[in-house]
C-alpha cells in the first residue's frame, strides 16, 4: 500500500466555476483518487477556495461587498457545485483559514532565513485611476521576446518565458484597459536562479510525466529570474518579519499561498481527523536518505499528484518545487528545515489541456460558457464525467460541443452501458425473479471468454488509469461492455422460451449479470453516481461508491466558519471482481440513464447567443 496525495488545483473565488474547470482538475483527480482508493492505497485528495489577491478585491470593490464577503460567496457556490459532480475530496476548504496563514507564514520564515526570499526595489504596476497595485496578470501587452500580442505581465503563453509587466511592449490593464503607472515599490523575491541546478537534477529524474508537461518545464529553467512574492495590497496573508507584519498596505502574492494551500489543506486534514500528525505519511521522506530529492524525488512510499490545467504548469513543475526545496534546504544557498521537517516534491505534474466550448475560448463576458451548476440542474452528473473522460482534453486541447455531448450520451451511455444493464437484469428479472444459477452442466467457450475479458479489464484499466491514462481506461472498460453487449445478442437467450431451455437461458443471463458487475466496478471511478444504482439494480446493499458531504465546520483557531467538503472513503466497492450470488431478489429495472432530445442542442446553442 502506497500513501498517495492527490492535490487539486484551487479553483479561483471571485464567480462559479464552468466545465472546462473541471475538465482540467476536478473529474481527472477524482477518477484516479477513487481507483487508488479501491485499490487499496491510502489517498488524500485536497484543495479549496483560492480566495486572496487584487481580483477578488477588485471584484468586491465592483459589486459593493467586502473581499471576505465575496469570498465566501463564492466559496459556498464552488463546493455545492463539486459536491454535485461527486468530487471525492477528503477535505476541500479555503485559503483564508488561520490555519492557512500559519502554514505559508511557516514556509515563508524558513525560506527566508535559508536566505531564498531577498528584499528588492522595484517598478510596481499601479492603475493611475484607483492607485491600486495590478496583478501581473491583468496586465496584457505584446512579448518582448516572441512579438505576441497578449503576453500577460507574469508569463508569455506562447513562449513560455517569465516576464515582468514592465517589459510588456505597450502594456494595458485587463480591467479597464488603461496604461498602468510604473513607480518604486519594495518587496521580498523569491530567488528562483538559486534553484535552477536542483530544479534540473529533479527534472531529470522524472519518468511517466506526459510528454508536453517535461518539455515545458525543462524549457523554463534556461531562464529564471528572482520573483516578487509580496504585494502592495491589503487583502491577503500578512508579511511575517519585524517592520512588516502590521502593515496594510503590504501582503504576501497570492501565487505563493494558493501553492501552499495542498500542505495546509493536509494539514487541517489531520488535525480535523483526530490525529494532528497524520499528513506526514503523504508528506514527509522516510527513505534512507532522508531528502526530498530522494531517487525519485519523493520520501518511502508517499506518492504526490498534482492536478490542473496547463496553464498552471509553471507553478507546479517548478515554482512550487523550488519553494519546497528551499524549504528543505535543499537549494544552492543551503540551509535547515524548518518546524515541519523535510518535505516530498512531486511526484507528478499531471496537467491537462483546454477545453473549447463550440470551437471558441470559454469567456463568462461574451457568454461562451456554461457553469457546472447550470450543467447540473439540467443533466447528470455523470454525463459530464463519462464527456470529460471519453473526450476530455487530456493531451491536447478538445472542443465541447453539445452535439457531440448528445451523441456520446444516447449513443454510448444510454444504447451501450445503459442498455446492457436493463436487459440483462429485466430478462433476469422477468424470467427467474433472481441471479439465476449456473446450470450444472458448465460454461460454454463463449461463456468463459467473455467472463476472462471482464476480469482482464481490472488489470488494464487500473493500470491505465494509474498512468493518467483516463481516455483509453474509459475506452478500455465500455470495450468490455460491448464484448457482452455482442454475447447477449448472439446468444440470444429470448429465444430460449422452452423448460428445457431454462438452464441455459440462465447460464447466459447469469454471465451476462456478472460482467454487468464486473464492468460496473470498472466504471466506478468514472460514474460513480450511476455505479451506486447499478449496485443497487443487481440486488446489492451498502454503500458502492462512496460520496462527499458538505459539512459545516468552525475554523480550527478562532476564525468565522465555512464549509468543506468531506468523506469517508474507506467504504464501497473494491477493485476486483465479486461473484455475484445466485439467487439474489430482483426486480425491473428503471433506466439508468436518461436519453436527451435531440432539441437540446438547438436550445442550449441559443442560451449562448442570447
Amino acid at each position: 500500500m502506497s500513501h498517495v496525495l492527490a492535490a487539486v488545483a484551487w479553483p479561483y473565488a471571485n464567480g462559479p466555476r464552468h466545465i472546462g474547470h473541471v475538465s482540467g482538475f476536478g473529474v481527472p483527480s477524482d477518477v484516479f483518487s477513487r481507483y487508488m482508493r479501491m485499490a487499496g492505497h491510502d489517498v488524500l485528495m485536497v484543495s479549496g477556495t483560492d480566495e486572496h489577491g487584487t481580483p477578488i478585491q477588485v471584484q468586491a470593490d465592483k459589486e459593493g461587498v467586502t473581499p471576505r464577503e465575496l469570498a465566501d460567496r463564492y466559496n459556498r457556490v464552488i463546493v455545492e457545485d463539486l459536491h454535485g459532480l461527486g468530487l471525492s475530496y477528503d477535505l476541500f476548504t479555503r485559503t483564508t483559514t488561520r490555519n492557512h496563514y500559519a502554514v505559508v507564514q511557516e514556509l515563508f520564515e524558513t525560506l527566508h532565513r535559508n536566505g531564498y526570499i531577498v528584499p528588492k526595489v522595484t517598478m510596481g504596476a499601479i492603475s493611475p485611476s484607483t492607485g491600486r497595485t495590478l496583478p501581473d496578470r491583468y496586465i496584457e501587452g505584446t512579448c518582448p521576446i516572441c512579438g505576441y500580442q497578449h503576453a500577460r505581465g507574469d508569463q508569455c503563453d506562447n513562449c513560455g518565458n517569465q516576464l515582468d509587466p514592465i517589459d510588456l511592449i505597450n502594456p494595458r490593464s485587463k480591467i479597464n484597459g488603461e496604461t498602468p503607472q510604473f513607480v518604486e515599490t519594495e518587496h521580498f523575491f523569491l530567488d528562483l536562479p538559486a534553484f535552477a541546478q536542483a530544479l534540473a537534477k529533479w527534472l531529470d529524474s522524472r519518468e511517466g510525466w506526459r510528454p508536453n508537461v517535461l518539455r515545458f518545464s525543462r524549457n523554463l529553467l534556461d531562464d529564471l529570474q528572482p520573483r516578487a512574492i509580496t504585494r502592495d495590497l491589503e487583502w491577503g496573508v500578512p508579511i511575517p518579519l519585524e517592520g512588516w507584519r502590521d502593515r496594510g498596505d503590504k501582503r504576501i502574492y497570492v501565487w505563493f499561498d494558493a501553492v501552499i494551500g495542498y500542505l495546509s489543506a493536509s494539514i487541517e486534514w489531520a488535525r480535523r481527523s483526530g490525529d494532528p500528525e497524520a499528513w506526514r505519511r503523504f508528506w514527509t521522506p522516510t527513505d534512507a536518505q532522508g531528502s526530498s530529492g530522494g531517487a525519485d524525488g519523493v520520501g518511502g512510499d508517499a506518492r504526490g499528484y498534482y492536478f490542473m490545467g496547463k496553464d498552471n504548469i509553471v507553478f507546479h513543475s517548478v515554482i512550487w518545487p523550488a519553494l519546497l526545496l528551499g524549504y528543505d534546504g535543499e537549494g544552492d544557498r543551503g540551509g535547515e528545515p524548518g518546524d515541519l521537517g523535510r518535505l516530498n516534491l512531486p511526484t507528478e505534474v499531471v496537467s491537462s489541456e483546454f477545453l473549447t466550448m463550440e470551437g471558441k475560448k470559454f469567456s463568462s463576458s461574451r457568454q461562451v460558457v456554461i457553469y457546472v451548476r447550470d450543467f447540473l440542474a439540467r443533466y447528470d452528473a455523470d454525463a459530464l464525467r463519462y464527456f470529460i473522460a471519453v473526450a476530455g482534453p487530456e493531451s491536447q486541447d478538445t472542443d465541447f460541443t453539445w452535439a457531440e455531448f448528445l451523441r456520446r450520451n444516447n449513443d454510448e451511455l444510454v444504447a451501450g452501458w445503459g442498455n446492457l444493464v436493463n436487459r440483462s437484469i429485466s430478462m433476469a428479472a422477468k424470467n427467474f425473479g433472481a441471479i439465476p444459477p449456473i446450470d450444472p452442466a458448465g460454461l460454454t467457450e463463449a461463456d468463459e471468454a467473455l467472463l476472462t475479458a471482464a476480469r482482464a479489464g481490472f488489470g488494464t484499466v487500473g493500470e491505465l488509469i494509474a498512468k493518467h491514462r483516463q481516455k483509453q481506461a474509459i475506452g478500455e472498460a465500455m470495450r468490455v461492455v460491448a464484448e457482452a453487449n455482442k454475447y447477449l445478442s448472439e446468444q440470444a437467450p429470448w429465444k430460449l422460451k422452452g423448460e428445457a431451455d431454462k438452464p441455459r437461458m440462465g447460464t447466459i443471463l447469469h454471465v451476462a449479470l456478472q460482467v454487468v458487475s464486473d464492468a460496473n466496478t470498472l466504471l466506478t471511478p468514472f460514474l460513480p453516481h450511476s455505479a451506486q444504482r447499478v449496485h443497487e439494480l443487481l440486488g446489492g446493499t451498502g454503500v458502492h461508491a462512496p460520496m462527499p458531504s458538505i459539512v459545516e465546520v468552525d475554523d480550527l483557531d478562532g476564525g468565522p466558519a465555512y464549509p468543506v467538503l468531506t468523506g469517508d472513503y474507506t467504504v464501497g466497492a473494491k477493485w476486483e471482481s465479486v461473484p455475484v450470488e445466485a439467487g439474489r431478489a430482483l426486480a425491473a429495472p428503471k433506466p439508468v440513464f436518461r436519453k436527451l432530445d435531440p432539441s437540446i442542442v438547438d436550445e442550449e446553442l441559443a442560451r449562448l447567443v442570447d
